[in-house]
């Protein structure tokens, strides 16, 4: 292959330049012992220390991990199993199917979160109008006539962005799996959840890993859907940045969008190696 000409190295330098430079000035003035957006007067962590010492950024970064690390444990559940299903049908049916598992991926976000908080909305009132009756011909159990968008909603719109990315990294490890391999085990005594846990889950556990990092890593990262449909009682991370900037900027937004940086850039470079690794094994076996 043909090294890279000096006018595309330096093109391909300012490109770079131009995407991480806000980004590298934030991480920069988030150690400035000065309120001051352009003049820096020294180094300091204070802006961490009041970062942790916030009660309300520290309850946004709770519901945050919470949601995330729930959202992304149900999902990977979830999309493996999915994914199976899916390998196992016909052409004709796994390809629309997949398809339509594709759309919440390529869907703009904030058609979503408004599709979502719609369908909320529409459901507690059908809710509200079912509990009225249920409650008036019966008192043995009183249901809550009123609900509220919260924790669950969020947990329930996480999932709906984050089953998807973990089918399609599941997906290609189920290809590249012998299959004989599961008619074997099952001829040498094994049930097929058996077969399952001692055979599949091996050949596609990068996949799984894989995708439910990136599933973590979009949970961790999403704002625009968690805003319509977390309600007013609960907060994440990304809103409560969102709720500082509307007043005057404190440092502690760079504090806080570095953290979230070197997050999900630590998240992103684990992906990427186990991808690597994966590669290089692959290869190796195939000679």
């Amino acid at each position: 292959m043909k090294r890279p000409s000096v006018l595309n190295r330096i093109l391909m330098a300012l490109v770079f330049l131009f995407l991480y430079a806000p980004i590298f000035v934030l991480i920069v003035f988030s150690f400035n012992d000065s309120k001051s957006r352009t003049v820096w007067k020294g180094f300091t962590f204070d802006w961490y220390a009041q970062l942790f010492q916030d009660s309300s950024i520290m309850s946004a970064l709770y519901t945050t991990l919470l949601v995330s690390l729930t959202a992304t444990l149900i999902a990977t559940v979830v999309g493996t199993f999915t994914a199976v299903g899916l390998f196992n049908m016909r052409k004709r049916w796994r390809r629309p199917l997949m398809t339509v598992s594709n759309i919440p991926m390529t869907n703009a976000d904030i058609v979503t979160g408004i599709s979502l908080c719609l369908l909320f909305v529409a459901f507690f009132s059908a809710w509200g109008a079912f509990a009225q009756w249920f409650n008036s011909v019966q008192s043995f159990a009183v249901l809550p006539v009123r609900l509220h968008m919260g924790f669950t909603t969020l947990l329930i719109a996480h999932l709906t962005f984050d089953i998807p990315y973990v089918i399609l990294n599941v997906m290609p490890k189920l290809r590249q799996m012998d299959k004989n391999l599961i008619d074997a085990a099952q001829d040498l005594g094994c049930t097929w959840m058996r077969a399952f846990w001692k055979v599949v889950l091996p050949e596609i556990k990068p996949g799984i890993v894989s995708g439910s990092l990136i599933a973590f890593t979009m949970s961790v990262d999403d704002f625009v859907i968690s805003y319509f449909t977390a309600g007013s009682r609960t907060s994440t991370l990304a809103m409560e940045v969102y709720g500082m900037t509307k007043k005057r900027i404190s440092p502690k937004i760079n504090a806080v969008s570095t953290l979230l940086f070197i997050t999900v850039l630590v998240l992103l470079v684990i992906v990427n190696v186990r991808e690597a690794r994966q590669e290089r094994l692959d290869a190796q076996r195939k000679r």
